[in-house]
């Protein structure tokens, strides 16, 4: 019985792989937008996939990022200034999109652009951090998504939605693993809905990669000006020592995270070029061998890895 089932999981693998190997024809008249090119993972998926022959806009916050990644890749990328938070922005970037795809059509759109701090524990924070974070995380994918979703249509392409494995399990406070969480909700619902024109939407959820937004300067100016606006009742609560407890939390796992950007451009670029994408790609080893698993376990279990992982307030039980 074990040998069969052995054979039955081997022949279904050897099946995935002779299909995802089958490359999609044309690419070099294929056009593909991606948000957040300054830095980070859309800068990198853009010198890529530039490096195979697509069309690549890039949509860059500002003018110096756009002028760095134009000067490190060929005439066929070109830059466009965008802010997911604003409609006006989204409005003219789609424009601008539609000007330079005509009949074609866009064959990919990738919702790479995001933010990561602040990040802290629920209460040291207000509507306006939590609605910072989901502007750009969840409601500019999603209004970009929108805005440009009649040219994928078009050319029946792809739907590419950065998440992270922090949308599988939440173990950050803060509006972070929230967005994520959404951008997971509305991947799986634009999937089943765009099935059926031949569209085809995959989620990213890295790991922990060494990043801008991921810096640990970043993290630890959110941590502080966190503590600092909080309530000095919620202060109490937590004591004084809890804030450096957290940011040397920070500093600790800094070192650990993955700097090999490629491992997650590489997902990115497949489920553009790839004639049958994944529904999920998860790039990382810890994203693969600990959150993952970590979102397939009891609550409790998980509640307890957390209890007794992250600093305890002075106040606690």
């Amino acid at each position: 019985m074990w040998l069969y089932l052995a054979v039955l999981v081997g022949l279904y693998y050897l099946l995935r792989w002779y299909r995802e190997r089958q490359v999609v024809s044309n690419l070099q008249d294929k056009y593909v937008f991606i948000t957040g090119c300054d830095s980070g993972f859309g800068n990198q998926l853009a010198r890529q996939l530039d490096l195979r022959g697509l069309r690549v806009l890039a949509a860059c916050l500002t003018e110096k990022g756009a002028e760095q990644l134009r000067d490190r890749t060929s005439d066929r990328v070109q830059t466009v200034i965008l802010d997911v938070t604003k409609t006006e922005s989204i409005a003219a970037a789609t424009q601008w999109v539609k000007e330079r795809v005509g009949d074609r059509g866009l064959w990919g759109l990738v919702n790479n652009a995001g933010i990561a701090v602040p990040v802290a524990p629920n209460e040291w924070l207000t509507k306006q951090d939590f609605m910072k974070i989901l502007n750009v995380n969840l409601l500019g994918v999603i209004e970009v998504t929108l805005s440009l979703l009649p040219l994928v249509r078009k050319a029946r392409g792809r739907v590419v939605n950065v998440s992270s494995v922090m949308g599988r399990v939440s173990l950050l406070g803060g509006g972070y693993c929230i967005s994520k969480y959404g951008v997971e909700a509305f991947s799986d619902s634009l999937r089943r809905e765009l099935s059926y024109f031949g569209v085809k939407v995959a989620i990213i959820e890295p790991g922990y990669f060494k990043t801008n937004m991921t810096g640990n300067e970043s993290t630890s100016q959110g941590y502080q000006e966190a503590w600092e606006r909080a309530h000095p009742e919620i202060k109490e609560i937590y004591g004084e020592k809890s804030l450096a407890s957290f940011m040397k939390l920070a500093v600790m796992f800094e070192p650990r995270w993955c700097q090999n950007l490629c491992l997650v451009t590489d997902c990115m670029e497949h489920a553009l070029t790839t004639c049958h994408p994944r529904t999920r790609y998860s790039p990382g080893w810890d994203a693969k061998f600990i959150y993952l698993p970590m979102s397939y376990m009891p609550s409790i279990l998980v509640d307890a890895i957390c209890y007794w992982s992250f600093p305890r307030p002075a106040k606690g039980l």
